[in-house]
């Protein structure tokens, strides 16, 4: 009789409702609360219409949360949106989108938030820098540009430290890394939320300011649309991330039930944390103080609480900087995971460690892709590229919704989308103008004699390239096969 052979390494279901929702609030609220309102304000001139966009955005983003709500809460498989799209589309679309996802739009996130937590860890503790002769070292990358490598060498110094610390805390198990998720989240809503409260006590505003607008705010109908596309670029950037609780879904307890609510808590719980903290900084600062503002909330913590302002400001940036590259690092890694699975990536990917029961070649393989972002200092190029990719996405995420309808019309579905099909249908609408809109104006100002790049279409190109990719890894798979 043979021995029983020992199943190979899976993962576990260990995390609740609660580090669920952490993971969907973390991976959202980062820096941008801190930045965008003051170039949304230049943008807009308007309190009003600056509370609007953020509440706009914000229903948009709910949206987008019930409808993707639905599809996880029936399909609750590691790898999230990726899985998803295998069952909408087929195997090259949801390779397209693994291969987006490794590229730029998760690596690149992940880069340029831990970069920013190590600028702000700066204010405390100053970086080394090389000798100018050394800083000043470049190398051409075509559509690239110029990448000075050894430039602000202390700061990247820190930043990949910093994601070779995260990698390992979750290399070590997911109930570690959920707990760090967990504290740094809370964390940070207690800070955005106290900055708020000593706004509207200590700092010495006026509600008056709610009703003022720019007095040299004098745009047409076309510009005023413009600047509402812009304000709202802003918004969704501050708003991105919402789904990456669906790449984990094979880690969660009851994902089914979980993950629809933690959606759909965590959006609203965002959306009224933007919102709060929106007033407070109107509060504080006419929105023509806020226009020209580098950093809003420094501005207004200075108000609230004299020399300690900026102080306080950059704990809370680091704080909610270090969570946030936590939760999109301990997420992301499951997507390429999954892709090695289906033989889509390299085979070692898909191995998970038999201790800890994590997907250790995966956080580790992306850690050296981001770090290597880092290095060159393009993550901001290319994370601009592919943006509007993500909302390609989107789009396609959200019709998926009518696909799956008509194609599995008998899985069960622990959660339905409220408003069906209404709410899916104006998201697919609203992600589907905003990726137009954005292209031609990316290609009208390039063609009005803008010298910089066509990020969107920059950003199709990139993501194009995954189509030879596709072909050659269901060629080497289709090898291996014929010659086993």
């Amino acid at each position: 009789m043979e021995p029983a052979r020992e199943s190979p390494p899976h993962f576990v279901p260990r995390l609740g409702y609660y580090t669920s929702l952490a993971i969907v609030i973390g991976a959202v609220i980062g820096s941008g609360i801190f930045k965008k309102p003051a170039l949304m304000a230049q943008q807009l001139g308007s309190p009003e219409w600056l509370i609007a966009v953020w509440v706009i955005t914000g229903v948009v983003t709910l949206f987008g949360a019930l409808t993707n709500a639905e599809i996880a809460g029936m399909i609750s498989a590691t790898g999230g949106q990726y899985v998803f799209f295998q069952k909408m589309y087929g195997r090259l679309t949801a390779y397209l989108y693994g291969w987006a996802i490794f590229a730029v739009i998760q690596t690149g996130s992940i880069a340029a938030i831990a970069y920013i937590f190590a600028q702000y860890l700066g204010y405390f503790f100053p970086m080394p820098h090389l000798p100018q002769a050394y800083e000043q070292c470049l190398i051409h990358i075509p559509l690239i540009g110029d990448i000075h490598p050894l430039d602000d060498i202390g700061t990247k110094a820190t930043t990949i430290a910093c994601l070779a610390l995260l990698t390992y805390v979750n290399y070590l198990g997911v109930l570690f890394g959920g707990a760090v998720q967990s504290v740094f989240t809370t964390l940070k809503v207690l800070a955005i939320a106290a900055l708020a409260l000593l706004s509207f006590t200590y700092g010495g505003g006026s509600f008056a300011h709610f009703a003022h607008s720019m007095p040299t705010q004098t745009i047409s109908n076309i510009g005023f649309l413009g600047a509402i596309v812009a304000a709202m670029s802003g918004a969704f950037w501050a708003y991105d991330g919402w789904n990456n609780i669906t790449y984990i879904a094979g880690e969660i307890r009851e994902p089914q039930r979980n993950i629809p609510r933690a959606l759909f808590s965590g959006t609203f719980i965002i959306i009224g944390t933007y919102i709060i903290i929106n007033l407070a900084y109107i509060f504080v600062l006419p929105v023509g103080e806020m226009a020209q503002s580098q950093l809003v909330a420094a501005d207004v913590a200075n108000r609230a609480l004299g020399a300690w302002g900026g102080a306080f400001v950059a704990i809370a940036v680091i704080v909610s900087t270090f969570g946030t590259t936590n939760g999109t690092l301990l997420a992301s890694a499951r997507v390429y995971y999954a892709m090695a699975k289906d033989k889509l990536f390299f085979k070692k990917l898909g191995d998970i460690h038999p201790r800890y029961l994590t997907p250790g070649p995966s956080l580790w393989i992306q850690f050296g892709w981001a770090a290597l972002l880092v290095l060159t200092g393009t993550f901001d190029t290319l994370t601009d590229m592919l943006i509007f990719v993500s909302w390609i996405f989107y789009a396609l995420g959200a019709f998926g919704v009518f696909v799956l309808r008509k194609k599995m019309p008998d899985t069960p579905r622990p959660y339905k989308v409220w408003g069906y099909p209404y709410v899916p249908a104006i998201f697919v609408t609203f992600a589907s103008v905003y990726v137009v809109w954005t292209l031609v104006d990316d290609i009208r100002n390039f063609a009005s004699g803008a010298t910089t790049i066509i990020n969107s279409v920059a950003g199709l190109a990139l993501v194009a390239l995954g189509v030879p990719l596709y072909f050659w890894w269901n060629r080497k798979q289709a090898t291996v096969v014929a010659e086993q």
